[in-house]
């Protein structure tokens, strides 16, 4: 462990040293005197600034710093993938006779316009959700005198913190009570971390407007156990009439629909009762009836099949928020985003509604999932 941190540390300083040396040589071409010490403390500051932005005795200023370290993330990205390219074609220029003079403005302002290009597409995929929708049929009956088909609305990976806010919270509330939903599900992580940003912004004054005839469940995420505050967000949850499902189980919609929601994985490795094997979790429902898993994290899919669920919600991966991103939680999961048929389980994995870090997403979108579920006994 010790050797992979030095080593990661090494690595993230020659990055970062790298991009800075691009900035200087930029810089240097319309400013005499350019300070390598004043912005090498800038670039540290912001390349570092996820972590002291979480000091809290820095209070505004910390979340200032957190949330130009969370947009460096996306920037860091960036500048891997473009600037050994631009530093190729520089290197061609010098070795046609370009004088640097030319070659490194031209160069400097191609990438900066890419940049913005970037940070306007990525926005625009990120506080633009669009609804999904999926028909499914369940071979399973409806109680006498139930409905035969359920309209479900399902979101993941909301993220409410410093940067996805009430607004952004307004867009899920205005698009799920739209659709008039039977039942709105939350797939894990709700919270970006912390519930202070929560509590202060008094955003579940926009949680207690999502409306769904036959109940509003959500899941822990991830995101909620790296807060540490998992009690007082089910508390809160609970206040405002959404329950949070911790490997237990409800049935509703007069018993048509069973909920099944697992703890995260992480808690593996920081709950101490951990959470239950799938398997025992859902052994006591009654398996003519249909059964809803919620999962945060998409793994472990034929365990799920095998214990009788017969649809299965995920989100986690954020489809890699911003390619390339993507190629890799695609060999990284199963499906790490869209729909799928695990024997008789129907698995959709969304790619989420808000962002982690940046709000930058490209080859992606924030989505709202509508599921019509239909009984088909």
């Amino acid at each position: 462990m010790v050797i992979n941190s030095l080593l990661f540390i090494v690595v993230f300083a020659g990055i970062n040293t790298y991009i800075g040396w691009n900035i200087y040589l930029f810089l240097t071409q319309y400013f005499e005197e350019v300070s390598l010490i004043w912005l090498g403390l800038v670039i540290t500051i912001i390349a570092l600034g996820y972590g002291i932005g979480r000091i809290k005795w820095l209070g505004h200023a910390g979340r200032f710093i957190k949330v130009l370290g969370s947009f460096y993330f996306a920037l860091l990205e960036f500048f891997i993938i473009v600037l050994p390219i631009a530093d190729l074609a520089g290197w061609i220029s010098h070795m046609a006779g370009v004088e640097s003079a030319v070659y490194i403005p031209v160069i400097g302002w191609l990438v900066a316009g890419l940049l913005v290009l970037f940070l306007v597409a990525g926005s625009y995929n990120a506080w633009s959700p669009i609804v999904r929708q999926h028909e499914i049929s369940v071979r399973k009956k409806s109680p006498e005198g139930q409905s035969e088909t359920y309209r479900i609305a399902v979101a993941s990976d909301i993220h409410l913190g410093n940067i996805v806010g009430n607004r952004h919270l307004g867009r899920l509330v205005s698009i799920m009570n739209e659709m008039k939903p039977d039942l709105i599900l939350l797939a894990g992580d709700v919270l970006d971390d912390s519930i202070e940003p929560f509590l202060r912004n008094k955003m579940s004054e926009g949680m207690k407007k999502l409306k769904a005839q036959h109940g509003v469940y959500a899941v822990l995420g991830n995101h909620e156990y790296y807060g540490g505050h998992i009690d007082q967000y089910v508390e809160e949850m609970g206040l405002l009439g959404i329950q949070v499902l911790q490997d237990e189980t409800v049935t509703t919609a007069g018993g048509a629909l069973q909920i099944a929601g697992r703890k995260d994985l992480t808690a593996e490795k920081t709950d101490p009762k951990r959470r239950l094997p799938v398997a025992e979790l859902l052994a006591p429902l009654d398996h003519e009836q249909p059964i809803i898993l919620l999962d945060h994290q998409p793994y472990a899919f034929e365990k799920a099949a095998e214990a009788g669920a017969d649809l299965l919600l995920c989100g986690h991966t954020h489809r890699g928020q911003f390619a390339p991103n993507h190629w890799i939680t695609k060999r990284l999961f199963e499906l790490d985003w869209g729909y799928m048929l695990k024997d008789k389980m129907h698995v959709i994995v969304s790619s989420g509604f808000g962002s982690w870090g940046p709000p930058i997403r490209i080859a992606s979108r924030s989505e709202v999932i509508q599921i019509e579920l239909k009984l088909e006994g």
